[in-house]
């Protein structure tokens, strides 16, 4: 790699460290503090950048807040589709489906919580169809192939997801508030009540 090369290169490495030195910072302070209370200026302070250096990555707060759900979404389900193909059946996808969600709400405590507060806002209304319909595809072409083959439910999709997944999220916030602790047979518990609220 020639000087100049590895020059740039440092610099993009930089650049990326700092953006997400920003989005950490974000989100770490609208947990501890709320949406409404995190401002652009403490988030530049918490970050350790000048305040107009989050101008570079973002237009204004509700962009950035915004950037941080969709690529809080993204990871979150990257997370969640690991080791599932389709050559397993739909109860098995389903249940390593909710234990890769689980691992990822006790690994990764502040993009849960930001997640959870983003989506009870009004600001989830905010968010267009189209992205909405983007960031969900994967988990919502699960649900509607599962109910093309008649293992789930022929109800409202938005229904299905909920039975699935609302439950494990108060359980979660249980979790952190130290009101109850994940074990393997809770998991296991948890899964199995999931899978008999929505299958056919």
């Amino acid at each position: 790699m020639t000087e100049r090369s590895f020059i740039i290169e440092y610099v993009r490495y930089l650049d990326v460290n700092k953006k997400e030195k920003i989005m950490l910072a974000a989100i770490q302070l609208i947990n501890e503090v709320g949406l409404a209370e995190t401002s652009m200026a403490k988030i530049a302070q918490k970050a350790g950048v000048a305040a107009g250096t989050i101008y570079v990555y973002f237009e204004n707060k509700e962009d950035m807040i915004k950037k941080l759900f969709l690529a809080v979404k993204e990871a979150m389900q990257q997370n969640m589709f690991r080791g599932i193909d389709c050559s397993l059946s739909i109860e098995v996808e389903f249940k390593q489906l909710l234990k890769n969600y689980i691992d990822f709400i006790v690994n990764h405590k502040d993009c849960f919580l930001f997640f959870e507060q983003y989506i009870n806002s009004p600001l989830i209304d905010k968010l267009c169809g189209e992205e909405l319909q983007i960031a969900t595809k994967p988990l919502r072409d699960f649900f509607e192939s599962g109910k093309e083959r008649g293992i789930f439910r022929p109800i409202d999709l938005d229904l299905l997801v909920t039975y699935t997944f609302t439950p494990l999220m108060q359980m979660a916030k249980k979790h952190f508030n130290g009101e109850f602790g994940f074990t393997e047979q809770n998991i296991e518990e948890m899964i199995q009540m999931c899978w008999a609220s929505i299958k056919a």
